[in-house]
């Protein structure tokens, strides 16, 4: 589903990304983790074009990122991210929110649209809000219309970077648990994420990208937590640091 080979990038004289391959099927559900800086981000936006790369090839579905032909909008139509901050329309209501890129990128009718949006805001609890403008929603319930948004376009593909990182502790529950429905229903799911009981619980490959944007590890996420003698020595420190809490 996604297949990322040899990427390298860089901002100016600083290189945020290092040789980085990955390879995602479908069904897989991937958390990518590593410190702060290290590119997990970066490379997770690499995956819709949100951040070109000067090294490397990005294909998704088949489809070549690097190709001057391939039609970028068409593409992250069926590639779903959910940022940390929801990066909802403010002015629009729910229900606005959750259709207009239907209408203006799909090519729905209003009615197709509002209809497949709602079904969407039901499946993440939240129908009853569908009138509410987002600054009358907490966090949690914003990030859960977010979802309901990125859904409602059919992505072939989920890509979440830190979805939980802005929220306060006690709504990260509720989006974690619209994420584990989601990765037990089959959905292709790339998560950027600090959540390692969420990685425990949901991911079946976990990568470990250290600063400087190399990957020291792809491995099972039975690999990766219960096999600390086989990681390398700064995957077994970063484990040290965030599991004896």
């Amino acid at each position: 589903m996604i297949e990322i080979k040899n990427v390298s990038k860089w901002y100016g004289p600083v290189q945020v990304l290092n040789d980085c391959s990955v390879s995602i099927n479908k069904g897989d559900v991937v958390v990518v983790c590593g410190p702060s800086g290290s590119g997990k981000s970066t490379l997770i936006k690499t995956v819709n074009g949100l951040e070109p790369v000067q090294q490397g090839s990005i294909h998704v579905d088949g489809v070549s990122l690097m190709d001057p032909n391939t039609d970028l909008p068409q593409l992250r139509s069926r590639v779903g991210m959910v940022f940390q901050s929801f990066e909802l329309f403010p002015h629009l209501s729910v229900t606005e929110n959750l259709t207009i890129a239907q209408v203006k990128v799909l090519g729905r009718t209003e009615d197709e649209a509002r209809e497949r949006g709602l079904k969407m805001l039901d499946r993440v609890g939240l129908l009853a809000h569908k009138d509410k403008f987002p600054g009358q929603l907490s966090g949690g319930q914003q990030q859960r219309v977010a979802i309901a948004r990125a859904l409602s376009m059919d992505p072939i593909v989920m890509l979440f970077d830190e979805p939980t990182s802005a929220l306060d502790p006690e709504m990260v529950g509720e989006v974690l648990d619209v994420m584990v429905q989601l990765a037990n229903e089959g959905m292709t799911m790339m998560v950027v994420t600090h959540e390692m009981g969420f990685a425990r619980k949901v991911a079946n490959r976990v990568i470990f990208i250290d600063v400087g944007g190399r990957i020291l590890e792809d491995c099972s996420k039975d690999e990766f937590f219960n096999h600390p003698e086989n990681r390398q020595p700064r995957t077994k420190d970063f484990l040290n640091k965030i599991l004896q809490h």
